[in-house]
């Protein structure tokens, strides 16, 4: 038999080398064997993919330049500090550091003698702390730090570890000790850069930035990363922003430009914005910030950056008051906006600003609303340009308003002459404008027959009139273009054509609910409609020819006479420019927008409840915007009106004095007086101050106060009937719109409220009068004395009002209708508490039903059914 020498020899060798591998033999081979198939494999591999998601967070977390940049690049997740990865490459880093730990690491006897096991712990808690899951992280830091005193890596492994104190909220742990790891210790310039950049960062979060600028001072000298000097010299740039240290700001973000292309391109990008928001508009030369803008403009490597630049272009040139190429470079900037959101949330923003200070409140309105789309609804400018926004409807409402009526008025004071002259001019504008049009109309049709022609579905840069869904964007107005948008109600063109094609098929129709018929006049056309049905005949007074709205007389004729119409529509203009001035006053502080409508009231004989209340918001204007003439309507006041309480008001200069009563302090009182359940007394006092305050700003709240007043005596129909009025007539106030929002919100479901036999609690009512009268105190004192002697602690009474002549004395807590019955049966038996009046037993549930809708009679009449 011949024996297999070379097998045998293999064999040998194989499990002496398995052997002198143990983790559990400390021989300079198996040493050596661990440490380089730690290195060489397992850290090699994991480094690998610890690089590419340090790369993917290097890529995929944005800078949110509109903030103040955090120190570290990493986008905090949104859940908890214990959330796990979802970076699949630091998952797959941590994997291999465990596994170079489980299968290489040689803890003999307390001892590691594998050199490179510190550097895989190192791995396995830098993995954790970039899938945020930072208390496992700091075990792996604190292995480290406890097992391997020694190591080279200890001074790095300590910033880790107080990197992630920080971010578990210990900053002042994380301060003191890396403090005293640069005291006492002599680390190489990067580790110095990271310690500074960690304490800078705990800094920060701690509010303290003076602190933070001197540390990151240090951290932005000793870095040899281009990417973080570009960086902490962005945010000291922002810091010093903060600080209200212009020139310094101004000197960081220069930094950041003048390292050309060490820097990304967007640090720099930034810094050119940040220094153009940092002009002096008083001493600045706009020369030099005119010719930057233009540069990166033209440089071709700024294209991704337009969006960032026009925008920037925009707000220098709308501080600069030219509002014209302020629009342009905004609506250019929003063409080139892709994926910042808020950046175009800012355009829409700025425009909307700036309509808004021209009084063109329509179009301000509009970009409001895209501004709201674009913003998130947490954040507080949200909130405030949401109520901006809600407060333009009114102002809409009465401008609209003012500017109707003012311009009838205007019409009526011209003479027969002036009046020929005035509508003669606005016919030869129609015209003109309706020619353009029709010119603009023809265009667009051969462009339509041309497209068709050639097989084309669509027509370049519009929106074809025929397809079935019209593209509805906002339109950017540009400041010579109104045709720009796509939205078909938008393109005065479209429109046009649609009119024209609308003829074509249905001829003329009177706007009436069946336009779809003929009519009987001989002057409508006699095209055929679409549909089959029988014409319907429809008369009416009078028939417009179609050339009336070219003849003077056809506007003459409509033009007001009568005095009250006149006078109606007058005293609606000043109540409209009235609140359109409360409104600038309180709601936006627009003073000189507010000042012009209060004085045009006092111009145009407006009615004597208005003239006192325009006079004193003027004051108030006055007193911050021109004392001289503050002075004057003071004097005005008190001359022309001294017994009212608004010359009281500002001829007192002791604001604290008791005696003065203003109307704030009268509303408290009488609210104080509701809380009590005076509510006849307090509906008496509201019906004589609510005449005594007319106009005053005060008197939506003291509506609103007496219209739940009458809810508590009347119920719930005149609760409704009052807040309806609140709402209409005060419906710019919070008043209003609170009472507007009960009327659809509440009343409704109080209206279904109906009477229920089931029920969890009872209460005995006593009919009684006022408080004050002596039936009543004796009802009291006899269910005091009951509730007392028989020490019945759960049950207790109140005096509750029910309207405003009947009242009741209420025993509450009472478990069922049975044990009603028995306490009346035990009143009624004992003479000292006898009460004359006949008890009435009601659920809880009911007697709330009760109180709302004063409906008693109604719920015992149910009973006895």
């Amino acid at each position: 038999m011949k024996i297999n020498r070379s097998q045998h020899i293999f064999s040998f060798f194989l499990l002496l080398f398995i052997v002198a591998c143990s983790t559990k033999k400390n021989t300079f081979v198996s040493r050596n064997y661990h440490a380089l198939t730690t290195k060489y494999n397992v850290l090699y591999n994991g480094g690998v993919a610890f690089d590419k998601g340090i790369a993917d967070i290097n890529t995929k977390s944005k800078n949110n330049f509109w903030k103040r940049l955090p120190v570290e690049k990493m986008e905090m997740s949104d859940g908890s500090i214990l959330d796990t990865a979802k970076n699949a490459n630091f998952d797959l880093a941590e994997t291999k550091a465990t596994k170079g730990i489980q299968k290489h690491s040689m803890n003999i006897g307390g001892k590691e003698y594998n050199y490179q096991t510190d550097e895989a712990y190192l791995m396995l808690g830098k993995a954790r702390y970039y899938s945020q899951r930072f208390v496992p992280a700091l075990d792996a830091f604190n292995y480290i730090l406890y097992k391997y005193p020694n190591s080279s890596k200890i001074h790095e492994a300590k910033i880790w570890r107080e990197k992630t104190n920080m971010r578990l909220g210990n900053e002042a742990l994380a301060i003191k000790n890396l403090s005293k790891l640069l005291k006492d210790f002599k680390l190489n310039k990067q580790l110095v850069a990271n310690a500074n950049a960690v304490l800078a960062e705990a800094f920060l979060n701690l509010e303290e930035k003076d602190s933070a600028v001197v540390k990151l001072q240090v951290a932005e000298k000793a870095t040899k990363i281009n990417t973080e000097k570009a960086r902490y010299r962005f945010i000291l740039g922002q810091l010093y922003e903060e600080l209200g240290k212009r020139e310094l700001a101004l000197s960081s973000y220069q930094s950041v430009i003048d390292m050309n292309r060490k820097a990304d391109r967007e640090y720099r990008i930034q810094a050119y914005a940040r220094k153009a928001q940092l002009f002096d508009f008083q001493n600045g030369d706009k020369a030099q910030i005119t010719k930057m803008f233009a540069q990166l403009v033209e440089n071709r490597e700024n294209r991704p950056f337009l969006d960032l630049i026009y925008h920037q272009m925009g707000v220098f040139y709308d501080k600069s008051n030219d509002i014209e190429l302020a629009l342009k470079n905004y609506n250019l900037s929003l063409k080139k906006v892709k994926d910042n959101t808020y950046l175009a949330a800012s355009n829409y923003r700025n425009i909307g600003n700036m309509y808004f200070k021209s009084t063109n409140f329509p179009l301000a309105a509009k970009y409001y609303d895209s501004t709201l789309v674009k913003l998130d609804k947490k954040t507080r400018e949200f909130a405030q340009i949401e109520k901006v926004r809600k407060n333009l409807d009114d102002v809409i409402k009465y401008d609209a308003l003012a500017v109707t009526n003012d311009s009838i008025l205007k019409v009526v004071s011209l003479s027969e002459t002036d009046r020929i002259v005035y509508f003669g001019k606005y016919i030869d504008e129609l015209k003109k404008k309706e020619e353009k049009q029709a010119l603009l109309v023809k265009i667009q049709q051969e462009a339509i027959k041309n497209f068709e022609h050639s097989g084309n579905s669509d027509l370049p840069g519009t929106t074809l009139l025929n397809t079935k869904t019209a593209v509805r964007t906002l339109p950017k107005l540009d400041s010579g273009s109104s045709t720009s948008s796509t939205f078909y109600f938008y393109n005065p063109t479209t429109v046009a054509f649609g009119q024209l094609e609308f003829k074509k098929n249905w001829g003329k129709r009177n706007p009436n609910g069946f336009w779809r018929m003929k009519t009987s006049s001989a002057n409508s056309t006699t095209d055929t409609p679409l549909s089959d049905a029988t014409p319907l005949q429809v008369t009416t007074k009078t028939i417009d020819k179609p050339d009336d709205k070219y003849s003077v007389d056809y506007y003459l004729n409509q033009i007001p006479s009568d005095k009250k119409v006149l006078d109606s529509i007058n005293q609606i203009r000043n109540f409209a420019f009235y609140q359109l001035g409360i409104i600038y006053k309180e709601k936006f502080k627009e003073y000189a927008l507010a000042t012009a409508k209060l004085e045009k009231i006092l111009e145009q004989n407006p009615e004597e409840k208005l003239v006192l209340p325009t006079m004193y918001n003027l004051y108030k204007i006055y007193q911050i915007t021109d004392a001289t003439k503050a002075t004057a309507m003071k004097n005005r006041i008190v001359s022309q009106y001294p017994g009212s309480r608004y010359a009281q008001i500002i001829s007192n200069t002791d604001t604290n004095s008791s005696n003065l009563e203003t109307p704030e302090k009268i509303y408290n009182q009488f609210y104080k007086l509701f809380q009590e359940q005076q509510f006849v007394e307090v509906l008496e006092k509201l019906n004589t101050a609510i005449i005594q305050f007319s106009g005053d700003e005060i008197l939506p709240k003291m509506e609103l106060l007496r219209a739940n007043t009458q809810a508590k005596l009347f119920g719930l129909e005149a609760y409704k009937k009052a807040l309806e009025e609140v709402a209409e007539q005060y419906s710019n106030s919070e008043e209003g719109k609170q009472a507007q929002e009960i009327l659809n919100n509440q009343i409704p479901i109080l209206e279904k409220m109906e009477f229920s036999s089931a029920a969890k609690s009872w209460k005995i009512l006593f009919k009684v009068g006022l408080k004050t009268d002596s039936l009543t105190q004796e009802t009291q004192a006899k269910i005091k004395k009951f509730i007392e002697d028989e020490k019945i602690s759960n049950h207790s009474y109140s005096y509750d009002v029910y309207t405003d002549k009947e009242n009741f004395i209420v025993i509450h807590n009472i478990k069922s209708e049975a044990y009603a019955n028995d306490i009346i049966n035990y009143m009624t038996v004992n003479k000292q508490y006898t009460i004359n009046q006949p008890a009435i037993v009601i659920s809880s549930d009911n007697y709330k039903i009760v109180q709302i809708k004063k409906n008693l009679d109604r719920y015992l009449a149910s009973k006895k059914q």
